[in-house]
């Protein structure tokens, strides 16, 4: 089915463009979220009518994403503070939201669908390179520090009683 193309769409097509994409793609989402028109004549002289606009429309939504991502580069490294084991393993894990919400809290708003996590939830404490899809062709990331509150310390062993079970020997 071919279909006019009314926004940048990542690996289909840029506004305009009249591409082929499957009839259920294409029923089922770029025409109900309107992203696309069918690509009939009237159609297609519709949109050369309102191309201005669309244009305008697509350079608006590129710069206020280039304004985020200033914003975003701008927060620095960010801190996490999550319940940890004695291998310095997270109970639990941060994910998405969490670092919406943490982003959120510093002042800029970020949907958790942006940002990028292609290993999976984040499941060890130290600094980890988030990177957050801002826009079709505006990427950026922020460093994440995730540092351990609770747990133990490996190294210090305490006995049921508080004491050291292995004291130092004084020979």
């Amino acid at each position: 089915m071919e279909v006019i193309l009314l926004e940048n769409i990542e690996n289909l097509g840029t506004l305009g463009d009249k591409v082929s994409v499957k009839s259920g793609f294409a029923r089922n989402y770029l025409v109900p979220h309107g992203k696309a028109k069918i690509a009939t004549a009237a159609n297609l002289a519709e949109f050369e009518a309102r191309r201005a606009e669309l244009e305008r429309a697509v350079a608006d939504a590129l710069s206020e994403a280039q304004v985020k991502q200033q914003a975003i580069e701008a927060l620095g490294t960010l801190e996490i503070v999550a319940n940890v084991g004695s291998e310095g393993k997270l109970f639990g894990s941060v994910g998405t939201t969490d670092i919406a919400d943490l982003i959120a809290a510093a002042g800029v708003v970020v949907e958790k669908r942006e940002i990028r996590l292609p290993d999976g939830a984040i499941r060890t404490t130290g600094e980890h390179v988030i990177d957050i899809h801002v826009h079709a062709d505006v990427d950026t990331s922020v460093t994440i520090s995730i540092v351990g509150e609770g747990g133990t310390d490996p190294m210090a062993v305490v006995g049921e009683d508080g004491t050291d079970p292995m004291p130092e020997s004084s020979e």
